[in-house]
């Protein structure tokens, strides 16, 4: 989340009626076209039941998860609704659903880790999503894409919407594992209307049947309201002739020719709940105090008005969505006075139960911000605490000015709130325009402002002011508000890491710890602060440690879950991720944490959280998607102003071309990164994103990359032992590690190779016991060539470190084929001062055969995209041929180039023109 935007919720069972379909009617047709197609979402990955509302969605879900049960498959099932749009809200209740699959595994409640559990049980399940139409949240859909791309081999997801769900589903139709179910498989038939007629105990004439199942194209919401009508006008009448309109217009007309017939009772009853968004006794009760609430909501029960149960223990009840909005307007239409008392009388009930959040939503919209505040007296500092800084930003948004006024403690709230949701600039405005908060006397007031003022100057990347406020700040400590200790503390010890006194942050941190005070939010900051520390210091798993304990640090993380927490957390954790080479759990993360990272605009969560997503996407051959990324944090640099985000996407663009070998472009892209204005500070301050990416770097790899060997031998004599010295000098032992693996491959392309292979060895026994991969890993195929003949001289040695040994074996195992590439020892053969040259790619390739074959066109094509980084299978959707089409391919280009590998391959191709 945010960073500092965590998710937080009381922790609370998941209702059964959200675990469970509705209860058949007792007008339940079955759906014989939907039953033939049973086979079809058997084999299908993904089910897509979509349509508008009212279409029967809900039904065909439930006869599908019959015959799904019938063939073997465990079903899990979780109605949505907007609250779901709570992240940890909707992972509580996705983890509690698939519980119901394995209730003795561990973990309960982590969705994440029941599905490996199901993967690695292998058990046959589907898991059912219906009202999808619900979610909004980008977090929430960027999760749900990745569980849509990474659903265990034996698991089915069926999803029920009215709209075409955000979540790329062009794959899965292209690979044919995608079954769509959309209006016209799901209006009714004529048989299926006649069936329900006769079942709803008011069948039809035929001529009147197939009259009205024109009218309403077989909308089956239209049918079963005219039921309703029907009840009261009879099969016989001119009913049918009459009846016109479609879409919600038809659902409102027949809505209120059905409510117009009930009782008073019934009818008031209707209206007035119709504010909730769930319905139980005790809370209609409140809004209707002289009636028998409990009486009337069974009998409605029991006649299907509109209000149904959604599981057989259910004990709260909510109408059809259609039905609510359309009971609310005819509320407002007929009884505007009622409106306001209605929502107040539910925040009163909610208040009078504990429960200020759902109190101040129904004062807010009863328009009664006054009460809104009074509420907010007495809860804000908890709800501050919590960390539920969405909410409160929300609530203060909402909030007229001058309601705020004199209440200098909730502005000092709000300027928080706002800090941690939608960044220190906006926050940083609210402080400045609030007069207030910075002249106030209470004590609470004070160490808040006392606190955000350093805070706010390190979010803004203004490093070198916030350096003496947080100074000047902390000797005003203690106060009498252990958070805002612990808010400063944190910002303080961050400032000092970035000044390079590491030692001072260190001891800042355990003075944050003391203030804690049993506040969630203040835990996730220290550990993820502590851990920001240890990972700069080479200590990845103590770094990983703590982002744990960090992203657990909510109510809801009884059990370990890996998307509990917030944002500056949750793209921490994701780096600790993707260094120990699990791309699957960062891209996770990633896809739950970016989003709301990038609207806090933490400059180093910007630049580390894309780079990541850049990287996996380049790995897994999606190399389109990269360039889109990069573009994307090019352009939120420029238009936030923040220069070190502008000139670090355009220093990955650089790594990503010399990694492709292409040398002017990479060259190009280089000279836009060198902002005079960005590293010289990068340089003297210790930012996070830059510990192993920087300018110098940039032009280290492109030098090994793309220099020749006497430019090599001059690295090794002069620039690179200089900037490793400097690393160490001041603790940053990562960057040490970087540039030292760096210098083991200069000493390669100088022809060096045993002190090559000693070197890296040196390093490698470092990253061992840490289990760093990516940083080795990424500097790409150079380091495959030295990995091969460094484990065969480790197998070989008499004393070998098992540990290493392993570690070697797991990034040869990563590498991939580019570790098959022949490595020489020694400098001086073919290729030594060929601006293409590298390690990887030079070494060994043979000179091109006399009468060499043609390369097709097709052929031709599919070198351009090897180069470019494209896998097997990206290859294979960007031509829309078959993976086997493109390893056919592969290997014609190697027989006819006399190459034997993929890097080959493109280095022939560049010497021979056929690529530039």
């Amino acid at each position: 989340m945010q960073a500092h935007r965590p998710f937080f919720h009381s922790a609370a069972v998941v209702p059964a009626a959200k675990l469970s379909p509705p209860r058949p009617g007792s007008a339940q047709v079955r759906r014989a076209a939907l039953a033939a197609r049973g086979a079809e979402a058997l084999a299908a990955r993904l089910v897509l039941v979509r349509a508008p509302a009212g279409f029967g969605k809900t039904t065909a879900m439930r006869q599908l998860r019959d015959q799904f049960e019938s063939a073997g498959l465990g079903c899990a099932w979780l109605t949505l609704d907007a609250a779901d749009n709570d992240l940890p809200r909707f992972l509580h209740g996705l983890g509690q659903a698939l519980q119901g699959l394995e209730p003795q595994a561990p973990g309960a409640g982590d969705p994440f880790g029941m599905l490996e559990t199901l993967a690695r049980e292998d058990t046959p399940f589907a898991l059912f999503l219906d009202d999808f139409e619900q979610l909004h949240s980008e977090a929430v859909l960027g999760l749900m894409r990745q569980l849509a791309e990474q659903l265990p081999p034996r698991g089915r997801l069926v999803i029920g919407s009215r709209a075409l769900p955000e979540l790329g589903l062009g794959r899965l139709r292209a690979r044919g594992q995608l079954l769509e179910i959309d209006t016209a498989a799901l209006r009714f038939s004529e048989g299926e209307a006649e069936e329900f007629f006769r079942l709803r105990g008011t069948p039809l004439p035929r001529e009147a049947l197939v009259q009205l199942l024109d009218k309403t194209e077989g909308w089956i919401g239209a049918l079963w309201l005219a039921s309703l009508a029907l009840d009261r006008h009879g099969p016989h009448s001119d009913f049918v002739a009459r009846f016109s309109g479609s879409d919600r217009a038809m659902a409102n007309y027949l809505a209120e020719d059905v409510l117009a017939q009930q009782s008073q009772e019934v009818r008031d009853f209707l209206l007035r709940t119709s504010i909730l968004r769930t319905l139980d006794a005790q809370v209609c009760q409140a809004l209707m105090p002289r009636s028998d609430c409990a009486a009337l909501l069974a009998r409605l029960e029991a006649a299907h008005l509109f209000l149904a149960p959604l599981a057989d223990d259910a004990r709260s009840l909510r109408y059809h969505s259609l039905f609510a909005d359309f009971l609310r307007m005819q509320l407002q239409r007929e009884r505007p006075d009622e409106w306001a008392r209605l929502h107040l009388a539910a925040s009163g009930w909610y208040e009078s139960v504990g429960r200020p959040v759902p109190a101040i939503e129904h004062a807010l919209q009863g328009g009664d911000p006054p009460h809104a505040v009074h509420l907010l007296v007495q809860h804000a500092r908890a709800l501050l605490e919590q960390g539920r800084m969405r909410l409160l930003s929300r609530w203060f948004a909402s909030l007229p000015p001058a309601l705020l006024a004199d209440q200098p403690l909730l502005q000092a709230v709000a300027v928080c709130a706002d800090c941690f949701t939608h960044g220190a600039w906006q926050a940083q405005q609210r402080l400045d325009g609030c007069t207030a908060c910075l002249e106030s006397r209470d004590p609470a007031v004070q160490a808040l402002v006392n606190a955000l003022r350093p805070l706010l100057l390190a979010m803004m990347d203004r490093v070198e002011e916030a350096a003496p406020a947080a100074r000047a700040a902390m000797a005003r400590l203690p106060s009498q508000w252990p958070f805002a200790d612990n808010t400063l503390a944190n910002a303080a010890a961050y400032v000092q890491s970035l000044m390079g006194a590491r030692g001072e942050a260190h001891r800042l941190v355990d003075a944050a710890r003391r203030t804690q005070a049993g506040s969630l939010f203040s835990r996730m900051y220290t550990e993820a602060m502590a851990g920001v520390l240890d990972l700069s210091e080479g200590r990845l798993r103590q770094a990983a440690a703590r982002f744990r304990v960090a992203l657990a640090a909510t109510p809801r993380a009884a059990s370990y879950n890996p998307s509990n927490g917030n944002a500056w957390a949750g793209v921490l954790h994701a780096g600790v991720l993707y260094e120990g080479n699990d791309l699957a759990g960062a891209d996770h993360l990633l896809n739950v944490y970016l989003p709301l990272a990038r609207d806090v605009g933490l400059p180093d969560h910007l630049i580390a959280s894309y780079r990541m997503r850049v990287r996996i996407a380049f790995l897994r051959g999606d190399v389109d998607a990269a360039f889109g990324l990069l573009t994307e944090l090019e352009y939120l640099g420029q238009q936030r102003q923040l220069p070190r985000v502008t000139a670090s996407a355009r220093l990955e663009l650089a790594r990503i071309f010399t990694l492709q070998g292409n040398r002017q472009a990479a060259a190009d892209a280089l000279a836009r990164a060198d902002d005079a204005a960005v590293w010289p500070r990068v340089q003297r301050l210790g930012f996070a994103a830059h510990e192993v990416e920087d300018i110098a770097i940039g032009r280290l790899r492109w030098q090994l990359r793309f220099g020749q060997a006497d430019q090599a031998r001059a690295l090794l004599a002069g620039e690179l032992p200089a900037l490793c010295d400097a690393a160490e000098a001041r603790g940053r032992r990562l960057r040490g590690l970087k540039l030292r693996l760096l210098g083991a491959l200069a000493q390669a392309r100088a022809g060096q190779g045993p002190l090559a292979l000693q070197a890296l060895a040196e390093v490698l026994a470092q990253t061992s016991r840490e289990g760093f991969m990516r940083l080795v890993l990424d500097e790409g195929p150079g380091l495959g060539a030295l990995l091969r003949p460094l484990e065969e001289r480790l197998r070989s040695a008499d004393a070998t470190d098992p540990l290493l040994l392993d570690h070697v074996s797991q990034l040869l195992a990563a590498c991939g084929e580019a570790a098959d590439a022949p490595w020489r020892a020694e400098g001086g053969a073919e290729g030594e001062g060929s601006e293409e040259a590298s390690p990887a790619d030079d070494a060994g390739v043979p000179a091109l055969p006399m009468g060499m074959e043609p390369l097709t066109r097709k052929e031709i094509r599919v070198l351009e995209l090897l180069a470019n980084g494209y896998s097997n299978a990206a290859m294979a959707e960007k031509l829309f041929v078959s993976d086997s089409t493109v390893r056919t391919h592969l290997r014609n280009i190697n027989a006819k180039l006399g190459a034997r590998s993929r890097t080959q391959a493109v280095a022939l191709a560049r010497r021979v023109g056929v690529l530039r």
